[in-house]
């Protein structure tokens, strides 16, 4: 897949995901309780708002010079730490849910967001300027990983925002593993991370209840299993082709949060299981495009960007389509493109723009080749 196709395969799977995207948050928004005063088509006009800004960030950002961002790495790294830790600042850190992940600077907004493309930056240029010590412990490993990384990520952890803090862990880990850092710690981390996970979640009742409900999502039907219980009714329901655009009857109060989180078991139900492996073919496709630009892209910064600017579609494509299909506990994580949600979507419209940066900028390598040992030998002293 050269590069060209590879751009284009990219915007047709992203054109495609946000016009689904628009056409469920226009039925799925009809069925949910607006804002206060607000007009029924709320929520679709906010969605084709953002749509319209990300589109407008993205072409913006692909006609620049993506290296640029390497000139202003400290602001970027610094700015994200700050915007994150202001969500626990009194009169400007917002609690919604029990969770402190938004804040209110004239405009409610959620720094993690911006977090996930600002840390992706972040790994690429650190890497790229140490390229040679890629495979050492403090360079390669301890200073990223636990500093430059790990710090934002505690601070998204911390404002109990799980399911974002999974995403951006594993798709860290991702540019780590490409960039060329020893397996073993990433394993070892891994490791340290799933018992810190397991603290916190034994912890929290609210967590275990959580994990209970998940493992008999039909006993916790009418508590905390509600969700994916009334998704997979939802699921059942469709059956093959569905049951028509604007006919699902989950969304009509049953199904929680059917307009964001949960808005893949709508498209289960009113698209059906055809629609559903759609989408999911979509992302794949998608996915399978932005590795492709990556390991053709000759630039260390530009492919280690690349890869992390994909795997923050792919990886909270995954996790939310696992926790809807009931593969993984409920963790709250809304379907890029497609769930309502306008952070959420400026900000991953915007990582569309920057894999179109590196198309259209980076010096290319020849295609068609299976770069596993070139890839490390191009990081690697």
């Amino acid at each position: 897949m050269t590069p060209r196709l590879s751009i284009i395969c990219i915007w047709v799977c992203f054109i495609c995901l946000l016009v689904l995207g628009i056409i469920m948050v226009a039925s799925t928004g009809l069925a949910a309780t607006p804002p206060k005063n607000a007009a029924p088509t709320h929520f679709l006009v906010r969605q084709c708002q953002c749509a319209c800004i990300g589109l407008a960030g993205a072409l913006f950002i692909s006609r620049t010079d993506y290296r640029i961002l390497r000139h202003w790495i400290k602001p970027i790294w610094i700015g994200c730490v700050i915007l994150l830790a202001l969500c626990y600042a009194p009169f400007i850190g917002m609690n919604i849910n029990g969770e402190s992940r938004w804040i209110n600077l004239g405009i409610p907004f959620q720094p993690s967001e911006l977090a996930k493309i600002c840390l992706m930056i972040t790994l690429a240029h650190w890497y790229t300027t140490h390229r040679e010590m890629a495979g050492t412990f403090w360079r390669g490993f301890a200073i990223p990983g636990g500093i430059l990384f790990g710090i934002p990520l505690l601070l998204i952890l911390f404002e109990k925002d799980m399911g974002t803090a999974a995403a951006l862990a594993v798709s860290g880990f991702s540019v780590m593993f490409v960039a060329g850092t020893r397996s073993w710690l990433l394993l070892l981390a891994i490791i340290l991370g799933f018992l810190a996970l397991y603290v916190l979640t034994t912890s929290s009742p609210n967590r275990m209840l959580r994990i209970e409900a998940w493992h008999d999502p039909q006993a916790y039907a009418q508590g905390a299993g509600r969700q994916q219980w009334i998704a997979m009714l939802a699921f059942a329901r469709g059956g093959l082709a569905g049951v028509g655009l604007g006919n699902g009857i989950e969304k009509y109060g049953s199904l929680p949060y059917a307009h964001t989180d949960f808005i893949y078991a709508e498209i289960g139900e009113e698209w059906g299981f055809l629609g559903a492996v759609a989408v999911l073919i979509l992302f794949t496709i998608l996915t399978i495009a932005g590795i492709s630009l990556a390991l053709q892209t000759q630039d260390t910064f530009g492919r280690l960007l690349a890869t992390g600017a994909t795997c923050i579609i792919f990886w909270p494509a995954a996790l939310n389509m696992m926790v809807v299909t009931s593969l993984l506990p409920n963790t709250g994580l809304p379907l890029p493109f497609i769930s309502y949600g306008g952070t959420n979507l400026i900000f991953t419209i915007a990582s569309i723009g920057v894999l179109t940066s590196i198309q259209r900028h980076a010096p290319i390598i020849r295609p068609n080749y299976w770069p596993t040992r070139r890839l490390q030998d191009s990081i690697q002293p």
